[in-house]
């Protein structure tokens, strides 16, 4: 009986630790979200791409608020892609479109709009969105909009990337800004402020725990694993393999190491085996020890 009571009462404070920190995540994520939008973009005569992008060519030719605008365009889109999507996403993209909304019409009005060059304004707006976008996809939410169309779509295109999906819809945004604003430019730098954003949030979700896979096939495995050992302090994993042709035995040698220790393993491996075969490949992240650690 008092397993049974005790349990309901863990999960409350569990999840209610969850809910806090994706609140938190929600907060940041959203004041840096706006003011990629509001402050860099909302006064440089350009739209990114995306329902925000929408959203600011409508703030710019009626006075329509850009994040009761963006709540209203994503409303439809959630309904679209419910069954791609899921209820998670939905339930939690749902609470971080409010409160980005929140931040874009109440608090950000208040805050002057950067006026100088467009090129710095797409630039830090790319940074911002990206840096804000990149605090949602860690707590498993989203901005919603480009990312749930892009879903339906590439469940009825499988063919199709997720990375060409929303390249093509970005670009039809920010196309649009062309007539808006009235000169080619506004694409030029709708374009490089997506760009940005695009690579800050690779950067954040993946650049952190980036690194190389060293592949060495050699007949001298032992000794190159000693010698990675000796000069970089990485562990190697040795599989036993023969070649498909010559039916001769070598080693497949596996390396985790930074992008930094690459150069190092190379080194140790052209100095015991100079006819060793050697490839690196980039990884995007590596879990494990002497890497980052999965938190919970």
């Amino acid at each position: 009986m008092n397993d049974k009571k005790t349990l309901p009462k863990l999960n409350r404070k569990f999840d209610h630790k969850i809910l806090l920190w994706d609140l938190l995540y929600d907060i940041a994520g959203s004041i840096l979200y706006a003011a990629g939008i509001y402050t860099f973009a909302g006064n440089a005569g350009f739209a990114p791409g995306g329902v925000s992008g929408l959203a600011l060519i409508l703030n710019y030719l009626l006075g329509l608020p850009v994040g009761t605008v963006t709540l209203l365009f994503n409303i439809p889109l959630v309904v679209i892609s419910y069954k791609s999507v899921g209820r998670t996403l939905l339930i939690k993209s749902a609470k971080t479109m409010v409160i980005s909304s929140l931040f874009l019409d109440v608090i950000f009005p208040y805050i002057p709009m950067y006026t100088g060059s467009r090129l710095m304004a797409a630039i830090c707006s790319g940074v911002f969105m990206g840096a804000g976008m990149a605090l949602f996809y860690i707590r498993g939410s989203s901005s919603g909009g480009i990312d749930f169309l892009a879903l339906t779509i590439k469940k009825k295109k499988p063919h199709m990337t997720m990375g060409v999906i929303t390249l093509l819809i970005d670009l039809v945004v920010i196309l649009l800004g062309w007539p808006v604003f009235g000169d080619i430019d506004a694409v030029l730098y709708g374009v490089a402020s997506t760009g940005v954003s695009t690579i800050v949030i690779d950067k954040i979700l993946y650049g952190t725990g980036a690194g190389t896979l060293a592949i060495i096939i050699t007949k001298k495995g032992e000794e190159i694993a000693v010698k990675i050992g000796e000069n970089v302090r990485r562990g190697v994993t040795t599989i036993p393999a023969s070649g498909g042709y010559t039916r001769m035995h070598r080693d497949v040698l596996l390396c985790a190491c930074s992008k930094a220790e690459a150069y190092l393993v190379k080194s140790a491996v052209q100095e015991t085996d100079a006819q060793a075969f050697l490839m690196f490949t980039e990884t995007s992240e590596v879990f494990g020890e002497g890497f980052k650690r999965e938190t919970k």
